[in-house]
């Protein structure tokens, strides 16, 4: 079946969370910042050690790149037991390139590693929406990893209002 109204699947659930966030009365979903390589961390960038850590040991040596990754989530978020967040990549799917996961992180949290999502080639071209628990303000980290190795990334800094994590 092939629906033609112009309105996809995607923009239909983005448009849904926009109007609920508005409807809360909070403010609209932030375009993301990009998430610098550990070593070029600018000074608003709180990155632990921990998630210093994290990265090499999943990712090793390899380049995480700014780019590519759209990670919607609120920038404020008034209660940091329920943050939602929807996670897309703006290249388009081949058979040669695809995205293999999403990986989920959050600065301040006890386990900085709260996500991972594995894809096969046939779901590599869809998005990813979940809702996280955080410990308190901090930055959210997407990758997303190239079933070519290569990794992209983006990053949000959240502001929480209500502890979620303990």
């Amino acid at each position: 079946m092939h629906d033609d109204s112009g309105l996809s699947r995607r923009m239909f659930l983005r448009a849904g969370v926009l109007g609920a966030v508005a409807l809360a009365g909070g403010r609209p979903l932030a375009a993301a910042p990009t998430l610098v390589p550990p070593d070029l961390a600018g000074p608003d960038d709180e990155m632990t050690d921990a998630v210093r850590t994290m990265l090499a040991r999943r990712f090793g040596s390899r380049p995480i790149r700014p780019g590519h990754v759209q990670l919607d989530i609120p920038v404020d978020a008034p209660d940091g037991r329920l943050v939602p967040v929807i996670l897309d990549i703006d290249l388009p799917p081949t058979p040669e390139s695809y995205v293999s996961a999403y990986h989920l992180i959050v600065d301040h949290n006890p386990d900085v590693y709260v996500a991972g999502f594995h894809l096969t080639p046939a779901c590599s071209g869809g998005f990813v929406e979940t809702r996280i628990k955080m410990r308190r303000t901090s930055y959210v980290r997407a990758i997303a990893e190239m079933n070519t190795g290569e990794l992209w990334s983006a990053a949000v800094k959240v502001f929480v209002g209500l502890n979620g994590c303990g």
